[in-house]
């Protein structure tokens, strides 16, 4: 009689077991993934904001056609860069990179930044209004063209942004970084180049209505209309999405790197939050995780356990 009672009852377990497996809360997060379309080596760094904890990995090599993805808390905020002509000292051991290198002497950043100049693509997840805020920055320099594309998003523009074509060779020449043989590897920005306050917008000129574009911020917003020029260009190069992952692809082509679904006309974001001419919706949804189902869920197979302790 017991065992038969038994039988009866282990499907009714089971089912409730796999409900309360189902109920549980998922620790949610962002992915993103990088691939590398160069015909070279890329060591991506990556560098968590002050006061949120480093990813995984903050730095690895990827061969020219391979991509690797990186999860990160659904709140995280932070950059990320493209390190290229890297090599290990083989009597030191000490890992350096001639472009984008954090300094570090290894192949992780291990929270340390990059080194100027470097493109840059900057984030801040699940911000103001339940948005994600994140720009392609050539404010430090440029090393590599670089495409962010936000993948299965809403809310806000959700626009891909990015720096597509390649600046070294065109680089003024006052601005070039060369490597061995003379060749240009990377291009400066003025602040970096000359250290003018104009040109760093500080001093004087630390404030929106006293530093305005120059010639060679011009030289960079031409080339990449999308992409941060100077400090205060954040009307046309901060964007917005919600609830979203994202490809940061290196090298990415020219003919379809600013294309995608539903981006006929982007619209970025004022650095406060407030977009210029979009509106954020309210429904979007965050990245969250709820607990209100476990207790109840738990609950249930208390009671589940007993009665089958019972027969």
């Amino acid at each position: 009689m017991v065992q038969a009672m038994a039988a009866r009852t282990q499907p009714f377990i089971l089912v409730l077991i796999h409900l309360v497996l189902s109920t549980a809360p998922s620790v949610e997060s962002a992915t993103f993934t990088f691939i590398n379309k160069c015909s070279y080596a890329v060591w991506p760094g990556i560098l968590s904001n002050a006061g949120t904890p480093q990813p995984s990995m903050t730095g690895f090599a990827l061969q020219s056609g391979e991509s690797n993805a990186l999860p990160v808390p659904a709140t995280w905020s932070g950059r990320m860069w493209g390190r290229t002509l890297c090599s290990q000292d083989p009597a030191t051991g000490k890992f350096k990179c001639l472009t984008g290198d954090c300094g570090s002497g290894t192949l992780e950043c291990s929270g340390a930044g990059a080194i100027p100049p470097a493109t840059l693509a900057e984030f801040t997840l699940d911000g103001a209004g339940g948005l994600d805020f994140y720009d392609v920055s050539l404010v430090d320099g440029y090393n590599l063209p670089m495409l962010v594309v936000p993948q299965n998003g809403h809310g806000g523009n959700c626009t891909a942004t990015g720096c597509a074509a390649d600046l070294n060779n065109p680089c003024p020449a006052e601005l070039m970084v060369s490597g061995d043989g003379g060749h240009s590897v990377a291009c400066n920005s003025a602040c970096n180049a000359f250290g003018d306050p104009r040109y760093c917008c500080s001093g004087a000129y630390g404030t929106p209505d006293t530093c305005k574009p120059t010639t060679y911020s011009e030289f960079f917003k031409k080339a990449c209309p999308r992409a941060y020029s100077y400090a205060y260009d954040d009307g046309t190069s901060t964007f917005t999405c919600a609830s979203a992952d994202y490809t940061i692809t290196f090298c990415p082509s020219l003919s379809t790197s600013l294309k995608t679904e539903g981006d006929q006309d982007p619209v970025a974001a004022d650095v406060d939050g407030s977009p210029i001419s979009a509106v954020i919706h309210s429904s979007a949804a965050h990245r969250t995780r709820s607990l209100s189902g476990v207790p109840t869920a738990l609950a249930v197979l208390a009671a589940a356990w007993q009665l089958w302790r019972l027969h």
